[in-house]
């Protein structure tokens, strides 16, 4: 069979990262489990276990990146379990030191380990994809800060903003997804040397019961597979309330992708804003105009999947009984690397997409003229009334012809004459040239947009840009995970 005739996830096979899969390749466990084994073995070594000798280090060193999969495939199919098939087909390389792999550890020892190595290079990817695309929406921001245009609210026409204010809402649930990732980051520790039921029970056989050397041994191992700590507690594994902290980030991610790309297709509809387009895209296969968002849909649909997934994760953790129970094993080889596929894939859309967005003034002044009448009337019965007209008086002519505009635009499909109609009421004291001009500065209107966009940009965005310069601009085959 060939990889046209077997199902192919979807997830690496259209929208993510060669390095985001390969944290989550066999090749990148396995080799892990020895590495993990050897980190056990050098450990035990320095803190003088006499069983563990330099020459046994030096042959697991040597043999780490040596598999022969068919080997621990058959062990595998004999045996029943992957960790001692592996510990097995190690052991094949490695004649002096097959005694001493895994020794005085669980399967979890290194099953805990390798996934919170994953989790730790996975969230590197994460983090980058995040502070590339706060950083197209800084530029973005900052270019259109003054454009103004309609705000809306319950999708109806509302007081206006400007594009660039807008675009610092998504900029703003960005950087909280960042710092939730952040969090996470910084309370990452590693799994470390906790034995069968966390009791450290076997090493303290192979101590004689010394209590620190077995904490050492748990301190060293965890630094040497790059934590500065380990979990202080664990059962047969670290808890899984930890993948749950995980997973509810990530989620947050998604929460936001999908709520940027929903607006975008509305803005769309609307002809204001589009995502980029290339110039031989095909926007439908039946209607050649078309310029459909593809891609903010796509992101739409796997911010969706991504959201969705947190709950696995909570019943996981919640399900766990004593110190340990294997239901967290099938869900957890599954969900783990979909997250982070799923992640990998959002942010990749997310920078993409605000990479190049088009904006459309001349159709955003349209929709301003539009409506803008409406959304003058306050200031037109403030002026009335600094002339000396009764407020209340004003407000119920205001109001009619408001009305009667209103009508016009949507049982006849005319345009909005509210304008119009005010200039030729005589009880109203203000000119046509006065309401003409107010569709000049429709900036009036926008409030301190423009100010919050600039006072945002500058005091709360560039110190996380400057703070992560050494990303901006990087791919994932950049960074080191």
């Amino acid at each position: 069979m060939g990889a046209h005739d077997v199902y192919q996830e979807p997830l690496v096979s259209r929208y993510t990262d060669k390095e985001m899969q390969h944290i989550f390749s066999d090749d990148f466990k396995f080799f892990t489990w020895r590495k993990c084994w050897t980190a056990l073995a050098e450990a035990q070594h320095e803190l003088g276990l006499p069983q563990v000798k330099k020459e046994m280090i030096d042959e697991l060193i040597k043999a780490q990146k040596t598999i022969d999969y068919d080997v621990a495939g058959k062990k595998e199919k004999e045996i029943r379990h992957d960790v001692m098939a592996h510990v097995y087909e190690y052991g094949t390389h490695c004649p002096t030191a097959k005694g001493i792999i895994h020794l005085g550890a669980t399967s979890q020892f290194v099953g805990c380990n390798t996934d919170l190595i994953q989790i730790r290079d996975a969230l590197k990817i994460i983090k980058l994809g995040i502070i590339n695309t706060v950083y197209n929406l800084y530029k973005f921001a900052d270019e259109h800060k003054s454009l103004v245009t309609l705000g809306y609210t319950h999708f109806q026409p509302a007081q206006p903003t400007t594009v660039g204010k807008r675009a610092t809402l998504y900029i703003q649930d960005l950087l909280m997804d960042l710092e939730e990732i952040i969090k996470v980051e910084s309370s990452m520790k590693a799994r470390g040397a906790k034995g069968t039921v966390g009791t450290q029970a076997s090493y303290m056989e192979l101590f004689d019961q010394d209590y620190e050397k077995v904490k050492q041994l748990d301190l060293l191992v965890s630094k040497k597979l790059g934590f500065a700590a380990s979990f202080p507690v664990t059962g047969q594994t670290y808890t899984r309330k930890y993948d749950s902290i995980v997973a509810k980030a990530l989620a947050g991610i998604g929460e936001s992708a999908h709520k940027f790309a929903v607006d975008l297709r509305l803005l769309s509809n609307l002809k204001i804003m589009e995502e980029p387009f290339e110039k031989s895209q095909t926007g439908s296969s039946a209607m050649a105009y078309k310029r459909n968002p593809m891609r903010s849909e796509r992101m739409t649909s796997l911010s969706r999947k991504l959201i969705g997934l947190q709950t696995d994760f909570s019943f996981t953790y919640a399900n766990q009984w004593f110190e340990r129970t294997l239901d967290d094993s099938s869900i957890r080889r599954m969900d783990i690397p979909q997250m982070f596929l799923l992640g990998n894939a959002v942010l990749k859309l997310y920078e993409n997409i605000t990479s190049g967005m088009v904006v459309y003034p001349a159709q955003i002044k349209k929709h301003l003229d539009e409506e803008l009448p409406f959304m003058a009337t306050e200031v037109i019965l403030m002026e009335a009334c600094k002339k000396g007209e009764d407020r209340q008086k004003m407000h119920e002519i205001i109001k009619k012809h408001s009305v009667d505009a209103g009508n016009k635009v949507k049982m006849e499909g005319k345009s909005n004459d509210l304008f119009e109609r005010l200039a030729e009421d005589d009880e109203i004291p203000v000119s046509k040239k006065f309401l003409n001009d107010l569709l000049k500065h429709p900036e009036r209107f926008a409030g301190a947009a423009e100010l919050q966009t600039i006072e945002y940009l500058r005091d709360h965005v560039k110190p996380v840009i400057d703070k992560h310069k050494s990303l901006i601009g990087k791919s994932s085959s950049e960074i080191n995970v």
